[in-house]
């Protein structure tokens, strides 16, 4: 979809003469050193320079790992100073006296109202008040708010934390999330303004107290977040390739966070290509995942509906959906890859036809990219052009932008011109009124296809928890392998009949959605036997970075 987002937009701008720009996410050193590679696009279609873009290019990565671990810190200290401190002891460290004088910071004179206490004068609390303010008397058991790194280790998928002796036996598992799949890198993604970012950092619940009432980023380091990443606010970086602008901003995995690249980006693009041009906004793997979110998520809080959808397809990868052995990745690919085979590219196309169907459902037209590759034969790809058409997409058209730049995409620029031209229907696919399992159950059976879902003990709890505590109104961003439209990765095709196994169910409240887990989805990827980073490496004569890709 990188690759294909860039030969667009360059056809568009060096070719159509039409405004435009690309907005892309910020790539993760997850799976840039892990197996994946980068994510600047490729051949003649790429953003440059490559190697600046794949490495800490915007550094909002970096900041976001920063604030998030900040405040993960800031919970489990908490709940130590409480548990070994007296609430006058407490008090006089969390509120000192300084050259003689004692005074609440604004962040505690912000709880003090939200406790429905209105006094500013610290020698004035009651000690009701002061035990009331004091003390968070967060639940361990319930803490939700996990540390990040940006790099795949599949080790700290479940740690202890607290083993040292200065931590006087508070100890309790715990679990590092990827840095992407950090909340506070969807809210990035979705913020409007800094005045909303400083809203939605303070939203963020980290865990429930000993009466079942949320705890938030309010209640602990608030006001350090929101130093630590104002700037990302104002940071879109633009990296520009054969004439064409891209913003580079914000970077949320689509299978276990959103996918899209910031609203800001979008907005701002828009605002410069004026009237009649294009701003080309990728979202994360399929319709079913990255797609799904794009609309019930990212156009509901941005406001903007999309003119048109551009279907990314594979010869390659419809194979695979029609039966296709396994592949492996870094291994040479099997002759059924690589030699004309007209049969698996018919039944892999069952695929491209629900993928088409998911992106309907939203009203929007869809023109079907298919991405060539040299051991592609013309029968193959006019096979899947013409089952593309007749399954409903505007305009199915083969494009040569890795080989050729924008000029091997220009007849996708004209048909995605044509399909932005037409009636929009858009509609999302849920109302946000509904109960929180019939939100997912709904996304489970019209975009993946499952007869049902299942809910563990785990996420029935979890829900009726966010229910009651006033969260059930908020869309869904389900963490779903994109593998496969259903919950098991080998099940290629059109997968039919599965019960949907939902094993947990996070609430992203700043951000501003619930985050169900499906199945076994784990959110801290795990390195291959063969990682990218063998091959990556520092001319240090030339300064030039070779293997990166």
């Amino acid at each position: 979809k990188s690759t294909v987002t860039i030969g667009l937009v360059q056809a568009l701008t060096a070719h159509l003469n039409v405004n435009s720009f690309a907005c892309l996410r910020q790539p993760s050193q997850g799976p840039t050193f892990g197996v994946k590679g980068g994510a600047a696009g490729g051949g003649y279609a790429q953003v440059i320079p490559m190697e600046e873009f794949n490495l800490h290019l915007t550094g909002d990565i970096h900041a976001i790992t920063a604030a998030n671990n900040l405040l993960a810190a800031a919970v489990d200290a908490r709940i130590l100073h409480e548990s070994t401190q007296s609430d006058k002891a407490l008090y006089n460290r969390l509120v000192p006296v300084v050259n003689g004088v004692r005074e609440f910071s604004s962040i505690q004179l912000a709880r003090l109202k939200r406790l429905g206490i209105n006094k500013t004068d610290p020698g004035t609390l009651t000690a009701d008040e002061i035990s009331k303010f004091v003390r968070l008397d967060i639940d361990p058991s319930t803490i939700t708010w996990q540390r990040v790194l940006d790099t795949n280790d599949r080790f700290l998928r479940k740690i202890t934390i607290g083993q040292a002796n200065t931590e006087k036996g508070f100890f309790r598992q715990a679990q590092f999330d990827i840095a992407v799949a950090s909340e506070i890198m969807a809210i990035l993604a979705l913020t409007t303004s800094l005045a909303d970012m400083k809203e939605r950092l303070g939203k963020m619940v980290v865990a429930n107290d000993k009466n079942g009432q949320p705890v938030t980023a309010e209640d602990l380091v608030f006001s350090s977040l929101f130093w630590l990443l104002h700037y990302l606010g104002y940071k879109l970086s633009v990296c520009i390739f054969q004439g064409t602008p891209v913003f580079v901003h914000a970077g949320p995995f689509a299978n276990i966070a959103h996918g899209n690249s910031s609203v800001l980006a979008d907005k701002i693009a828009l605002k410069l290509v004026g009237e009649g041009g294009f701003v080309v906004t990728e979202a994360g793997f399929g319709a079913d995942i990255g797609m799904e979110k794009f609309f019930n998520i990212k156009c509901r809080t941005s406001g903007l509906v999309p003119s048109v959808v551009v279907l990314v397809a594979t010869v390659r990868a419809l194979k695979m959906h029609g039966g296709g052995p396994n592949v492996t990745a870094g291994a040479p690919l099997k002759k059924e890859y690589t030699e004309e085979n007209l049969q698996l590219v018919a039944d892999g196309c069952c695929n491209l036809q629900k993928q088409i169907q998911i992106a309907q459902l939203f009203g929007v037209p869809v023109v079907v990219a298919l991405n060539v590759f040299k051991t592609d034969s013309h029968a193959e790809v006019d096979l899947v052009c013409e089952i593309a058409k007749q399954s409903g997409a505007f305009d199915a058209v083969p494009c040569n932008h890795w080989s050729a730049g924008g000029r091997g995409a220009v007849e996708l620029a004209q048909a995605v011109r044509k399909a932005a031209s037409q009636e929009n229907s858009f509609k999302y696919l849920y109302n946000l009124e509904l109960p929180i399992i019939e939100k997912i159950r709904i996304i489970a059976q019209k975009v993946y296809g499952a007869e049902d879902i299942e809910l563990s003990p785990v996420a029935q709890s979890q829900i009726s928890r966010y229910s009651k505590q006033g969260f059930g109104n908020l869309p869904i961003c389900m963490a779903k392998t994109h593998l496969s439209l259903s919950h098991q990765p080998e099940r290629k095709g059109v997968p039919t009949g599965f019960i949907l196994p939902i094993s947990d169910v996070r609430a992203s409240i700043g951000a501003g959605f619930i985050y169900p887990l499906v199945g076994t989805m784990s959110t801290m990827p795990g390195l291959p036997t063969r990682p990218c980073f063998y091959d990556i490496d520092l001319d240090p004569d030339t300064e030039q970075v070779k293997g990166l890709f």
